[in-house]
Protein backbone atom coordinates (compact mmCIF):
# COMPACT_ATOMS: atom_id res chain seq x y z
CA UNK A 1 0.00 0.00 0.00
CA UNK A 2 1.43 3.40 -1.03
CA UNK A 3 2.15 5.83 1.99
CA UNK A 4 0.34 8.31 1.20
CA UNK A 5 -3.14 6.33 1.93
CA UNK A 6 -4.24 7.09 5.42
CA UNK A 7 -7.66 7.21 6.78
CA UNK A 8 -9.45 10.44 5.65
CA UNK A 9 -11.75 12.62 7.63
CA UNK A 10 -15.54 11.94 8.44
CA UNK A 11 -16.77 15.40 8.07
CA UNK A 12 -18.64 15.92 4.55
CA UNK A 13 -20.39 18.81 3.02
CA UNK A 14 -23.27 19.35 1.15
CA UNK A 15 -23.07 17.89 -2.47
CA UNK A 16 -22.72 20.68 -5.66
CA UNK A 17 -24.86 23.60 -4.87
CA UNK A 18 -24.80 25.00 -8.74
CA UNK A 19 -22.82 23.87 -12.02
CA UNK A 20 -23.57 26.20 -15.12
CA UNK A 21 -21.50 26.06 -18.11
CA UNK A 22 -19.41 28.68 -19.14
CA UNK A 23 -17.18 29.15 -21.82
CA UNK A 24 -13.96 30.66 -23.50
CA UNK A 25 -12.35 31.10 -26.92
CA UNK A 26 -9.47 29.15 -27.54
CA UNK A 27 -8.38 29.74 -31.68
CA UNK A 28 -11.66 31.60 -32.38
CA UNK A 29 -13.71 28.62 -31.20
CA UNK A 30 -16.27 28.42 -28.11
CA UNK A 31 -14.79 25.69 -25.72
CA UNK A 32 -16.85 25.01 -22.76
CA UNK A 33 -16.62 24.19 -19.13
CA UNK A 34 -17.83 24.24 -15.63
CA UNK A 35 -16.91 24.45 -12.04
CA UNK A 36 -18.99 22.63 -9.57
CA UNK A 37 -19.43 24.66 -6.55
CA UNK A 38 -19.31 23.15 -3.23
CA UNK A 39 -20.30 25.01 -0.18
CA UNK A 40 -16.76 26.64 0.25
CA UNK A 41 -16.09 27.83 -2.95
CA UNK A 42 -13.20 29.97 -1.73
CA UNK A 43 -10.82 27.31 -0.73
CA UNK A 44 -7.19 27.67 -1.07
CA UNK A 45 -6.85 24.25 -1.89
CA UNK A 46 -4.99 23.10 -4.91
CA UNK A 47 -7.87 23.10 -7.72
CA UNK A 48 -7.72 19.88 -9.95
CA UNK A 49 -8.40 19.86 -13.55
CA UNK A 50 -10.14 17.10 -14.86
CA UNK A 51 -9.50 15.36 -18.46
CA UNK A 52 -12.52 13.84 -19.94
CA UNK A 53 -11.78 10.41 -22.26
CA UNK A 54 -12.76 10.27 -25.88
CA UNK A 55 -15.46 7.91 -27.01
CA UNK A 56 -19.07 7.87 -28.15
CA UNK A 57 -21.32 10.38 -26.02
CA UNK A 58 -18.18 10.82 -24.26
CA UNK A 59 -17.47 14.90 -22.63
CA UNK A 60 -17.33 16.10 -19.07
CA UNK A 61 -19.60 14.86 -18.10
CA UNK A 62 -18.34 11.67 -17.80
CA UNK A 63 -16.90 13.54 -14.32
CA UNK A 64 -20.22 14.46 -13.10
CA UNK A 65 -20.16 11.26 -10.03
CA UNK A 66 -16.90 11.92 -8.82
CA UNK A 67 -17.24 15.56 -8.76
CA UNK A 68 -20.54 15.01 -6.68
CA UNK A 69 -18.82 12.35 -4.59
CA UNK A 70 -15.49 14.17 -4.11
CA UNK A 71 -17.81 16.75 -2.51
CA UNK A 72 -19.76 14.45 -0.50
CA UNK A 73 -16.86 13.34 0.88
CA UNK A 74 -16.11 16.60 2.51
CA UNK A 75 -13.25 17.35 0.36
CA UNK A 76 -12.73 21.45 -0.46
CA UNK A 77 -10.29 21.30 -3.57
CA UNK A 78 -12.04 23.74 -6.29
CA UNK A 79 -12.80 21.72 -9.77
CA UNK A 80 -12.51 22.87 -13.64
CA UNK A 81 -14.00 20.16 -15.36
CA UNK A 82 -13.47 21.18 -19.47
CA UNK A 83 -15.07 20.14 -22.63
CA UNK A 84 -12.82 19.29 -25.05
CA UNK A 85 -12.75 20.36 -28.80
CA UNK A 86 -15.35 18.41 -30.64
CA UNK A 87 -16.69 17.23 -27.11
CA UNK A 88 -19.94 18.20 -25.21
CA UNK A 89 -20.90 21.76 -25.15
CA UNK A 90 -17.80 23.17 -26.99
CA UNK A 91 -17.55 23.39 -30.63
CA UNK A 92 -17.09 20.35 -32.60
CA UNK A 93 -14.96 21.34 -36.26
CA UNK A 94 -14.75 18.31 -38.65
CA UNK A 95 -11.00 18.30 -38.39
CA UNK A 96 -8.21 15.26 -37.05
CA UNK A 97 -7.25 15.45 -33.25
CA UNK A 98 -4.42 14.88 -32.45
CA UNK A 99 -3.50 15.09 -28.88
CA UNK A 100 -1.30 17.97 -29.00
CA UNK A 101 -4.27 20.16 -30.00
CA UNK A 102 -6.25 19.28 -27.16
CA UNK A 103 -2.92 19.48 -24.60
CA UNK A 104 -2.87 23.33 -26.27
CA UNK A 105 -6.70 24.07 -26.01
CA UNK A 106 -5.95 22.93 -21.88
CA UNK A 107 -2.65 24.94 -21.84
CA UNK A 108 -4.84 28.35 -23.20
CA UNK A 109 -7.40 27.44 -20.55
CA UNK A 110 -4.48 26.89 -17.72
CA UNK A 111 -2.83 29.98 -18.17
CA UNK A 112 -6.31 32.46 -18.88
CA UNK A 113 -8.89 30.90 -17.04
CA UNK A 114 -7.50 28.68 -14.02
CA UNK A 115 -4.28 31.36 -13.74
CA UNK A 116 -3.02 28.41 -10.42
CA UNK A 117 -1.27 25.65 -10.19
CA UNK A 118 -3.45 22.61 -10.68
CA UNK A 119 -3.57 19.08 -9.82
CA UNK A 120 -4.65 16.89 -13.35
CA UNK A 121 -6.58 14.22 -13.43
CA UNK A 122 -6.65 12.01 -16.18
CA UNK A 123 -8.60 8.87 -17.48
CA UNK A 124 -7.64 6.35 -19.97
CA UNK A 125 -5.53 6.92 -22.99
CA UNK A 126 -6.70 10.82 -22.64
CA UNK A 127 -3.40 10.72 -20.53
CA UNK A 128 -1.46 11.37 -23.86
CA UNK A 129 -3.27 14.51 -24.20
CA UNK A 130 -2.06 15.29 -20.13
CA UNK A 131 1.77 14.15 -21.29
CA UNK A 132 1.28 16.48 -24.38
CA UNK A 133 0.18 19.20 -21.66
CA UNK A 134 3.35 18.22 -19.03
CA UNK A 135 5.80 18.69 -22.25
CA UNK A 136 4.51 22.04 -23.25
CA UNK A 137 4.63 23.32 -19.77
CA UNK A 138 8.10 22.03 -19.61
CA UNK A 139 9.38 23.84 -22.31
CA UNK A 140 8.08 27.22 -20.80
CA UNK A 141 9.50 26.32 -17.31
CA UNK A 142 5.89 26.56 -15.87
CA UNK A 143 4.85 25.64 -12.55
CA UNK A 144 1.08 25.22 -13.49
CA UNK A 145 0.97 21.32 -12.61
CA UNK A 146 1.65 20.30 -9.23
CA UNK A 147 0.67 16.56 -9.47
CA UNK A 148 -1.00 13.82 -11.74
CA UNK A 149 -3.38 11.43 -10.98
CA UNK A 150 -4.19 9.03 -13.95
CA UNK A 151 -6.72 6.39 -14.10
CA UNK A 152 -6.31 3.33 -16.47
CA UNK A 153 -3.72 4.43 -18.52
CA UNK A 154 -3.11 2.55 -21.87
CA UNK A 155 -0.95 -0.87 -21.91
CA UNK A 156 2.88 0.09 -21.69
CA UNK A 157 3.68 -1.34 -25.11
CA UNK A 158 1.19 0.88 -26.84
CA UNK A 159 2.34 3.67 -24.98
CA UNK A 160 6.02 2.91 -25.56
CA UNK A 161 6.31 1.94 -28.95
CA UNK A 162 6.73 4.50 -31.94
CA UNK A 163 3.65 4.82 -33.66
CA UNK A 164 2.87 4.20 -37.45
CA UNK A 165 1.10 7.76 -38.82
CA UNK A 166 0.58 6.63 -42.23
CA UNK A 167 -2.06 3.96 -41.19
CA UNK A 168 -3.46 5.97 -38.49
CA UNK A 169 -4.40 8.60 -41.15
CA UNK A 170 -5.46 5.39 -43.77
CA UNK A 171 -8.05 4.82 -40.60
CA UNK A 172 -8.49 8.75 -40.23
CA UNK A 173 -9.85 8.90 -44.49
CA UNK A 174 -11.40 5.77 -43.78
CA UNK A 175 -13.30 6.88 -40.88
CA UNK A 176 -14.12 10.39 -42.26
CA UNK A 177 -16.36 9.20 -45.04
CA UNK A 178 -19.53 7.77 -45.94
CA UNK A 179 -19.20 4.98 -44.24
CA UNK A 180 -17.91 6.41 -40.85
CA UNK A 181 -20.76 8.14 -40.60
CA UNK A 182 -22.97 5.41 -40.96
CA UNK A 183 -20.60 3.38 -38.49
CA UNK A 184 -21.17 6.34 -35.93
CA UNK A 185 -24.93 6.54 -36.26
CA UNK A 186 -25.25 2.54 -35.63
CA UNK A 187 -22.45 2.97 -32.68
CA UNK A 188 -24.55 5.59 -30.91
CA UNK A 189 -27.64 3.25 -30.85
CA UNK A 190 -28.52 2.40 -27.13
CA UNK A 191 -27.79 -1.64 -27.69
CA UNK A 192 -24.45 -1.22 -28.90
CA UNK A 193 -23.39 1.65 -26.29
CA UNK A 194 -24.83 -1.04 -23.76
CA UNK A 195 -22.52 -4.27 -25.23
CA UNK A 196 -19.52 -2.25 -25.98
CA UNK A 197 -19.81 -1.15 -22.42
CA UNK A 198 -20.48 -4.39 -20.94
CA UNK A 199 -17.68 -6.05 -22.84
CA UNK A 200 -14.86 -3.59 -23.08
CA UNK A 201 -15.25 -0.91 -20.25
CA UNK A 202 -17.01 -2.46 -16.53
CA UNK A 203 -16.18 -5.40 -14.76
CA UNK A 204 -20.01 -6.05 -14.34
CA UNK A 205 -23.15 -5.95 -16.51
CA UNK A 206 -24.74 -4.49 -13.58
CA UNK A 207 -22.42 -1.65 -13.51
CA UNK A 208 -23.76 -0.02 -17.03
CA UNK A 209 -26.78 1.51 -15.48
CA UNK A 210 -29.31 4.01 -17.27
CA UNK A 211 -27.35 7.06 -16.09
CA UNK A 212 -24.00 5.54 -18.04
CA UNK A 213 -26.54 4.62 -21.19
CA UNK A 214 -28.65 7.98 -21.42
CA UNK A 215 -25.38 10.29 -20.49
CA UNK A 216 -23.60 8.60 -23.97
CA UNK A 217 -26.78 8.49 -25.96
CA UNK A 218 -27.29 12.16 -25.17
CA UNK A 219 -23.78 13.15 -26.11
CA UNK A 220 -23.77 11.53 -28.96
CA UNK A 221 -26.61 12.84 -31.06
CA UNK A 222 -24.90 15.51 -32.62
CA UNK A 223 -23.05 14.10 -35.24
CA UNK A 224 -20.51 16.62 -35.54
CA UNK A 225 -19.04 14.98 -32.24
CA UNK A 226 -17.92 12.12 -34.40
CA UNK A 227 -14.74 13.81 -35.52
CA UNK A 228 -13.38 13.45 -32.03
CA UNK A 229 -14.41 9.99 -31.57
CA UNK A 230 -12.67 9.08 -34.76
CA UNK A 231 -9.55 10.67 -34.44
CA UNK A 232 -9.77 8.67 -31.12
CA UNK A 233 -9.96 5.60 -33.18
CA UNK A 234 -7.19 6.17 -35.55
CA UNK A 235 -4.63 5.99 -33.15
CA UNK A 236 -3.46 9.30 -33.22
CA UNK A 237 -2.71 9.18 -29.73
CA UNK A 238 -0.94 5.92 -29.84
CA UNK A 239 2.86 7.66 -29.86
CA UNK A 240 6.13 6.59 -28.02
CA UNK A 241 6.03 8.24 -24.98
CA UNK A 242 8.06 6.77 -22.99
CA UNK A 243 11.09 9.28 -22.79
CA UNK A 244 8.60 12.33 -21.80
CA UNK A 245 7.01 9.99 -19.20
CA UNK A 246 10.66 9.52 -17.94
CA UNK A 247 11.31 13.09 -17.55
CA UNK A 248 8.51 14.10 -15.85
CA UNK A 249 9.55 15.62 -11.93
CA UNK A 250 5.70 15.78 -10.78
CA UNK A 251 4.44 13.16 -8.38
CA UNK A 252 1.86 10.95 -10.35
CA UNK A 253 -0.40 8.27 -9.12
CA UNK A 254 -1.33 5.81 -11.32
CA UNK A 255 -4.42 3.88 -10.65
CA UNK A 256 -5.62 0.20 -11.73
CA UNK A 257 -8.65 -1.62 -11.82
CA UNK A 258 -8.12 -5.11 -11.12
CA UNK A 259 -9.67 -6.26 -13.90
CA UNK A 260 -8.25 -3.79 -16.31
CA UNK A 261 -8.23 -5.19 -19.82
CA UNK A 262 -6.90 -3.96 -23.24
CA UNK A 263 -8.93 -3.81 -26.15
CA UNK A 264 -5.66 -3.14 -28.72
CA UNK A 265 -4.18 -6.43 -29.91
CA UNK A 266 -1.28 -4.68 -28.60
CA UNK A 267 -1.95 -5.12 -25.36
CA UNK A 268 -4.09 -8.36 -25.29
CA UNK A 269 -1.08 -10.51 -23.06
CA UNK A 270 -0.66 -7.30 -20.55
CA UNK A 271 -2.11 -8.41 -16.99
CA UNK A 272 -3.18 -4.94 -14.81
CA UNK A 273 -0.16 -5.85 -12.79
CA UNK A 274 2.38 -5.60 -15.32
CA UNK A 275 0.43 -2.63 -16.13
CA UNK A 276 1.16 -1.03 -12.94
CA UNK A 277 4.60 -2.49 -12.70
CA UNK A 278 6.02 -1.09 -16.22
CA UNK A 279 4.37 2.49 -15.51
CA UNK A 280 5.99 2.86 -11.66
CA UNK A 281 9.20 1.59 -13.08
CA UNK A 282 9.55 4.90 -15.49
CA UNK A 283 8.08 7.37 -13.61
CA UNK A 284 10.62 9.10 -11.46
CA UNK A 285 7.94 10.17 -8.84
CA UNK A 286 5.85 7.40 -9.82
CA UNK A 287 3.34 6.18 -6.95
CA UNK A 288 0.35 3.61 -7.51
CA UNK A 289 -1.99 1.06 -6.93
CA UNK A 290 -5.14 -1.23 -8.16
CA UNK A 291 -8.40 -1.12 -7.28
CA UNK A 292 -11.67 -2.80 -7.87
CA UNK A 293 -13.12 -2.18 -11.03
CA UNK A 294 -11.95 -2.20 -14.58
CA UNK A 295 -11.38 0.53 -17.14
CA UNK A 296 -13.43 3.41 -16.21
CA UNK A 297 -12.82 3.70 -12.11
CA UNK A 298 -13.66 7.34 -11.46
CA UNK A 299 -17.63 6.22 -12.83
CA UNK A 300 -17.46 2.55 -11.86
CA UNK A 301 -16.02 2.50 -8.80
CA UNK A 302 -16.17 6.50 -8.17
CA UNK A 303 -16.54 6.35 -4.20
CA UNK A 304 -13.18 4.22 -3.87
CA UNK A 305 -11.49 6.46 -6.77
CA UNK A 306 -12.30 9.71 -4.61
CA UNK A 307 -11.12 8.44 -1.52
CA UNK A 308 -7.89 6.86 -3.39
CA UNK A 309 -7.66 10.39 -5.04
CA UNK A 310 -8.30 12.73 -2.01
CA UNK A 311 -5.28 11.31 0.37
CA UNK A 312 -3.04 11.44 -2.75
CA UNK A 313 -4.32 15.42 -3.21
CA UNK A 314 -3.79 16.00 0.69
CA UNK A 315 -0.47 16.11 0.05
CA UNK A 316 -0.73 19.04 -1.69
CA UNK A 317 -2.07 22.21 -0.25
Amino acid sequence: MPPFLSNLPSGKTDALTSVSTQFYQWKNYNCAYEIPQAVNINSEETPLLLIHPIGVGLSRKFWSRFCHSWYEQGCQNPIYNPDLLGCGESEMPAVAYYPIDWAQQLQYFLENVVQKPVIIIVQGALFTVALELVKLLQEKDSNLIKSLVVAGPPAWKIISDDSTPLANKISWNLFNSLLGSAFYRYARRHQFLKSFSTRQLFATEESVDNEWLETLEKGAKDMESRHAVFSFLAGFWRQNYRALIESITQPTLIVVGAKASNISKKGKGETPEDKLEEYLKHFPKGQGLMMKGRNVLPYESTSEFVTIVAEFVRQFH
